[in-house]
């Protein structure tokens, strides 16, 4: 298996991290949106995800990693079966999908195997079969093909993925938290998909000569030995594991402060910010932080860290405005708190 580049080896990105920490915590925010400058650890930080995430419960045998206790009822390998599914633990999935794999290898298609050798019409799952019940990764996502958005964002609001393919027609559970990365000098996110996303982390160079430097040394060195780097992590990366175990058992009990709701609910009206989503996600980030802080309620000053992180992608674009959109809601935050 190929060795990962650490997570809390990444040096500078908070803001980066924090948004991938806080969906692991409570996957309902709504997933994750990575977008900046080549080169500054986006994928890295990504890819990185899968060794932070704890192991989960799921159907021994079953195609959609459904959950034992609760297995979904379009599953066809597990509907009706509930009292004699067998469990087994494995890893969260974190499955990528490739900028050019086709909507079949996406979505799922005959088995042409089986049609060959049995002579019957079998279902071969797909990559959002595969994610179900965990991350499903896009690199250079501003970059994927016209359908494939269409057909993510049908299958994002209904978490069933619905397959019409040669005579079949198949319906399976399909719900995953969606992490996208990508470069915006090289083509813009649909609007409809970037609402879709929970939290977007801008990410930019670092300016820190003494971070840079950093940077350079610890990419040099796991390049030469991955598995020694990887060690020398080791145990600061088994604490960030417990930390957020820890914080999903907490997350249900944490609760949200009036003064948190309000600063929310005023943050998206100052900002204009259209529809709903804009305080659910910025509630959501904060009961995260705070369960990831030990703190048992959100309160402004989680509402005020995870705000940019919630907000900015949501902003309506004004031409005639030259700050970015984090900085805007950054403004926005001060006038509010003032």
């Amino acid at each position: 298996m190929q060795q990962s580049f650490p997570f809390v080896a990444i040096v500078g990105q908070e803001e980066l991290k924090l948004a991938i920490l806080l969906s692991v915590i409570d996957p309902s925010i709504g997933g994750v949106l990575v977008t900046g400058h080549r080169g500054t650890a986006k994928s890295t930080a990504v890819r990185a995800l899968a060794q932070l995430l704890p192991m989960t419960s799921v159907v021994a045998g079953c195609p959609y990693n459904c959950d034992p206790v609760a297995p979904a009822a379009e599953c066809l390998h597990c509907s009706g079966k509930s009292s004699v599914l067998k469990a087994t633990r494995r890893p969260v999935p974190v499955v990528d999908l490739p900028l050019g794999a086709t909507e079949d290898r996406v979505v799922g298609s005959v088995d042409i195997e089986r049609a060959l050798i049995d002579g019957v019409q079998a279902f071969s799952p797909g990559l959002l079969a595969a994610a179900h019940r965990g991350f499903l990764y896009i690199d250079e996502v501003n970059l994927l093909e016209d359908h494939l958005v269409d057909l993510l964002l049908d299958v994002a609001a209904s978490g069933v993925n619905v397959v019409e393919r040669e005579g079949l027609s198949i319906r399976h559970p399909a719900r995953f938290v969606l992490v996208g990365s990508g470069n915006p000098e090289e083509g813009d996110l649909r609007p409809q998909l970037l609402d879709r996303f929970g939290l977007h982390a801008r990410i930019r160079t670092v300016a820190d000569v003494t971070q840079r430097v950093e940077i350079v040394r610890r990419r040099l060195a796991f390049e030469t030995d991955p598995i020694a780097f990887g060690k020398r992590y080791a145990n600061a990366q088994a604490k960030l594991r417990r930390t957020l175990a820890a914080a999903i058992a907490r997350r249900p009990q944490v609760e949200v402060s009036h003064e948190a709701l309000l600063l929310a609910a005023r943050l998206c009206d100052l900002l204009a910010i259209d529809g709903h989503r804009g305080e659910l996600a910025i509630t959501r980030a904060a009961l995260a932080l705070a369960a990831y802080e030990g703190a048992p309620a959100a309160l402004p000053e989680h509402v005020k860290r995870v705000a940019p992180l919630a907000l900015a992608h949501r902003l309506r674009k004004d031409p005639l405005e030259p700050a970015a959109d984090d900085e805007r809601v950054r403004r926005v935050l001060a006038e509010a708190l003032a």
